[in-house]
């Protein structure tokens, strides 16, 4: 939870008399959740309209407490969900709105096992090229690597399907442990032969003419993706001798 100074002086950057922040006490104000978030970070997510801080009249930046606290709903969105910038939007949105709001999340551990959930809540079919790479934190050199190993494909419009997004900051964070994309082509090849496996198993309901057993197919083809990752993992975890908490 973050915790926003209520006043006070401090180091020339401290908040006003208004309660109002400068960037630099905003930034240290995060930095106890979120370390390595930086003034540029602060300065992008501005210019993506995911805050609006008011300014002096002579331009400096000056932040409310929600302004802080949106920031830090938008920074563990990206950390804990992995979520581009337009579906983060549209859950602040709807925070706003006072609806109930349900992330959905990569994976998580179960009984020592990592199972895959879906949630239902606000989603983007597809994101832009430039959203993914703000997304991801990462370069046009970066995207243009991965795609050559197949990591990422873009759509027939040029688009990505949202999941890019998971599949990048997974990527960036086996890099922090020296594994390259290059080493991920193993994990994409299998990835492939499990998709066609369970593609084999739905693909007669799939073409039914019945949309309620074309819409069982999909149902289907979930619960199979679930168990694959589940096998994967179990198997991963078996041949490393490690179980993970």
């Amino acid at each position: 939870m973050l915790q926003t100074p209520s006043g006070g002086a401090g180091h020339g950057t401290a908040a006003t008399d208004s309660g109002l922040m400068s960037i630099g006490t905003v930034l240290n104000v995060l930095r106890d959740e979120f370390p390595e978030v930086t003034i540029s970070k602060i300065r992008f997510l501005e210019s993506e309209g995911l805050i609006e801080p008011q300014r002096t009249p002579s331009g400096y930046r000056k932040f409310s407490n929600r302004d802080v606290e949106r920031l830090g709903h938008v920074l563990r969105m990206q950390r804990d969900h992995y979520l581009p910038l337009k579906v983060i939007r549209e859950h602040l949105d709807a925070m706003e709105r006072g609806e109930a709001v349900a992330l959905p999340t990569v994976g998580r551990q179960r009984d020592g096992e990592t199972v895959l959930e879906v949630v239902e809540g606000p989603t983007a079919a597809r994101i832009g090229r430039a959203e993914l790479l703000a997304a991801a934190e990462i370069g046009e050199p970066e995207l243009a690597e991965w795609e050559s190993y197949g990591l990422i494909t873009p759509l027939p419009d040029g688009g990505y399907d949202a999941e890019a997004v998971t599949v990048a900051a997974l990527v960036v964070e086996l890099g922090r442990f020296g594994i390259e994309p290059r080493h991920l082509r193993a994990m994409k090849a299998a990835a492939d032969r499990e998709a066609g496996l369970v593609d084999q198993v739905v693909a007669p309901l799939k073409r039914h003419r019945n949309p309620q057993t074309r819409a069982h197919a999909e149902a289907r083809a979930k619960e199979l993706a679930g168990l694959t990752v589940r096998l994967h993992a179990a198997l991963v975890q078996t041949a490393l001798g490690v179980r993970l908490p």
